[in-house]
């Protein structure tokens, strides 16, 4: 992609002569007896993981495996076809660069295109954010400029707290009220000065402007909880977290595995960072000192019988199965341009058209096929049935760029780092979320958590399976929306074994399938012997072979990827010894998440994901999660992204509510005084009480306003005022009593009449003080 166009026609209306140009930077694990393997293989539902080492990770290639068979690219990603949703600003017309800021410029748009923002407009946040007075024009371009430029400043050393000061220093004076908008619009949304670098923390302690606010009850220890909760306290909020698991990190979930003197940490959930240009993730790992692992992409695929594929038969399969799925882009292109309503399952459209133009019609070219199916059922985590043809790479447009990379020790290094020193209550599983205008009450274990606002943080599954019960119930647009979106699975055997047998040269390395229904069972292996600390390697199980792996036990899954890589590796005279330790994941039965990530299913698009990130109850109630991120779905940045989303929500309806109460509070106390006023001269005073009458009539029916003075030690103030509405005729009975006590009495015993503050006055009596101030001498 080329740099984009210059955003303001004259660049020295904005940056400096004299600016520094920033760097261009890129359920309780069971033991399963062993009554075949030696090796202690663990069916894992979650629960707790052991702690991960923090060494360094150190390479064990004993007996590296001889060559395999020609290398192939094949990055694990979505990115096939865009054309119906692809952005028009990355135009490949751009006028020449004249100038060393003009060139600048560019590099801090790519920066702040690599995390989001787009090329020349503003998003739909900093419009509601009110960054400029209108939207275009100069004001706008020079805004975006400012914006690129803090945001470029900021990413160039991620390990320091950027102050207002520092960004004004290369921005000219005259722009200084678009420094003030561009540096609290990324500072509040999370876009600067967030992560765990240690100036970063510190500065963090401090509330960003001294002011206490609301309460929040946050569901979930995943990555969009833990990094919501954190912003969330810099902000000035109070902050609890309940999590049913007994560990933070939700699908996120690193796993110590050792035997027979090897150590190795196994991502059994989220694993790679996709795409690290941009990525939150990847800050992380700078201010942490993380070394990024870049997964080669190079994946030889082998035969049933061990042998490799042919390298020509598996080019010409690859680029066929990529103009299958152009030719099912130009199709919906036209069914939606004709009747905007209607979808098919993707898998229906691919084999339509395979059968048409007679694709991959032999044994060994049927089963290339479908390996690139299951890598596609892998980045979804969904069977080919079940995906919209419509939508279903919706997100591409805005996938980060960059290498995918492993971190080293795994990625709990992360979730152990975010949940330190955040109020977790572990084992406390949702039963029942409240909410209302005073608040909200969430129900976890027996407890009653009382706050002012909840962040719902659960995967799709858990809303899909309704474990947890909202009161009121949610919008019906949202529970649609639920329904509509999917959520599937993917399943993964970590194997730890005494050395690694499959040679260090690459990452990755796949395996085909003669039947079709089982195309995803361990089609792909990743090793982990490079950033893991020890020979690990794991298999991953995709689409309908996901589903009938859970039903099958931990022992037996294991001896089938034995047979497989013994059936690679054999032939070539490399033994496969036994794993010393093997653990097998079940997503799908794992109570807390029901499943993996989120896909964009048959009947759905990708508005569902914003309507899944709406808040209810007048901003009681929010949302976050992968499955809440249009742009980002089924991502660990992506969860990442929307706690930072959520925290900035919420913290602006905090800000409305707080404008809205001393609004309150200050048209009470002007009516308080106005009351003060009229009673300094009342018709009628008889011991504590006062009366106002109607100076427009002289009934004895006509309403009167009673007040009630009342004096003690106790009161915060020298006296307490409260008022009723009677008749005149009664304001007379009254005067004639002997003694308060009696008027007390007959007030509410003969009149029924119960005495009130002044802000809690009718409607009628509103209307009578209105006409006594109006016949009252100004």
């Amino acid at each position: 992609m080329e740099p984009p166009q210059d955003t303001s026609e004259n660049p020295n209306d904005v940056l400096s002569d004299d600016d520094s140009s920033p760097e261009n930077t890129n359920p309780d694990d069971q033991e399963i007896p062993s009554t075949t393997l030696d090796p202690p293989i663990s069916d894992t539902q979650d629960e707790s993981s052991d702690p991960v080492p923090d060494e360094q990770p150190q390479n064990t290639n004993s007996n590296p495996a001889e060559p395999g068979p020609p290398a192939r690219k094949r990055r694990r990603r979505k990115r096939f076809f865009t054309e119906l949703i692809a952005n028009p600003s990355f135009s490949k017309n751009r006028r020449p660069r004249i100038s060393g800021l003009a060139r600048e410029m560019d590099t801090e748009a790519l920066i702040a295109i690599s995390v989001g923002f787009p090329v020349d407009s503003l998003t739909e946040e900093e419009i509601e954010a009110n960054v400029v007075s209108r939207i275009g024009g100069q004001e706008q371009a020079n805004y975006i400029v400012v914006r690129n430029h803090i945001l470029a400043r900021w990413r160039s050393n991620v390990s320091v707290w950027l102050t207002r000061e520092h960004a004004l220093e290369s921005i000219r004076a005259e722009h200084k009220n678009l420094v003030n908008a561009a540096y609290n619009f990324l500072l509040e949304h999370g876009y600067i000065n967030f992560g765990l670098a240690p100036a970063v923390k510190e500065a963090k302690l401090k509330s960003f402007d001294g002011v206490e606010r609301a309460n929040v009850v946050i569901v979930g220890a995943g990555l969009s909880g833990l990094v919501a909760a954190r912003q969330l306290v810099s902000m000035g909020f109070k902050v609890v977290i309940l999590e049913g698991r007994t560990r933070p990190g939700g699908r996120v979930k690193t796993r110590k595995m050792k035997g027979d003197g090897v150590v190795a940490a196994a991502d059994l959930g989220g694993s790679v960072l996709t795409g690290i240009n941009g990525n939150p993730l990847g800050v992380l790992a700078r201010q942490m000192g993380l070394p990024l692992h870049k997964v080669r992409d190079i994946c030889p695929l082998y035969l049933p019988d061990g042998k490799a594929v042919d390298a020509d038969v598996d080019s010409r399969i690859e680029v066929s199965f990529n103009k299958l799925l152009d030719r099912v882009c130009k199709l919906r292109h036209s069914m939606i341009e004709e009747v905007k309503s209607v979808d098919v399952p993707l898998g229906t459209a691919l084999e339509a058209f395979r059968s048409v133009y007679k694709v991959a019609e032999d044994s060994q070219e049927s089963m290339l096929l479908n390996w690139h199916l299951a890598n596609l059922e892998y980045a979804n985590a969904s069977l080919m049935a079940n995906l919209s043809m419509a939508y279903w790479d919706q997100d591409d447009p805005y996938e980060m760029g960059g290498d995918h990379c492993f971190i080293p020790g795994g990625n709990e290094r992360f979730v152990r780092a975010l949940a330190e020193d955040l109020p977790i209550f572990y084992g406390r599983t949702v039963q029942s979320i409240r909410y209302g205008i005073d608040g909200v009450r969430v129900y976890a274990a027996g407890q009653e958590f009382c706050g002012d606002m909840a962040l719902c943080t659960v995967p799709l599954g858990v809303l899909k399976k309704g474990s947890i019960e909202f009161v009121p119930e949610l919008p019906q647009r949202k529970k649609d929306a639920i329904q509509r979106l999917g959520f599937g699975l993917l399943n993964k055997v970590a194997m730890l074994f005494p050395y690694n047998f499959w040679g260090g040269e690459i990452d990755t390395f796949g395996h085909l399938t003669e039947d079709p229904s089982m195309r995803g069972e361990f089609f792909l292996f990743y090793s982990y012997s490079s950033v893991s600390g020890g020979p690990l390697l794991v298999a991953l199980v995709a689409g309908d072979a996901a589903i009938k792996f859970e039903l099958m036990s931990p022992v037996e899954s294991v001896k089938r990827v034995l047979n497989i890589l013994r059936g690679i590796f054999h032939p070539k005279g490399i033994v496969v010894p036994d794993p010393v330790q093997a653990v097998c994941t079940r997503w799908g039965k794992d109570r807390f998440t029901y499943g993996s990530y989120s896909h964009v299913a048959i009947g759905s698009s990708g508005d569902d994901y914003d309507i899944l990130a709406e808040s209810v109850g007048d901003g009681r109630v929010f949302f976050a999660g992968e499955a809440t991120n249009k742009q980002y779905p089924a991502t660990m940045h992506g969860a990442f992204l929307s706690g930072m989303r959520e925290a900035a929500n919420m913290l602006r309806v905090a800000r409305r509510r707080s404008l809205v109460l001393s609004d309150k509070v200050n048209n009470d106390l002007e009516k308080c005084d106005t009351l003060d006023k009229l009673f300094e001269n009342p018709d009628l005073t008889f011991g504590s009480f006062s009366a106002l009458f109607d100076p427009y009539s002289n009934d004895v029916g006509s309403h009167a306003l009673v007040r009630v003075k009342f004096h003690g030690d106790k009161l915060t103030s020298s006296h307490l005022c409260l008022y009723g509405l009677i008749t005149k005729k009664q304001a007379i009975q009254l005067s004639e009593m002997n003694g308060d006590g009696d008027r007390m009495n007959s007030l509410h015993r003969d009149f029924g009449v119960k005495l009130v503050g002044g802000k809690g006055l009718s409607n009628v009596a509103e209307l009578l003080i209105s006409r006594i101030k109006a016949a009252k001498p100004t």
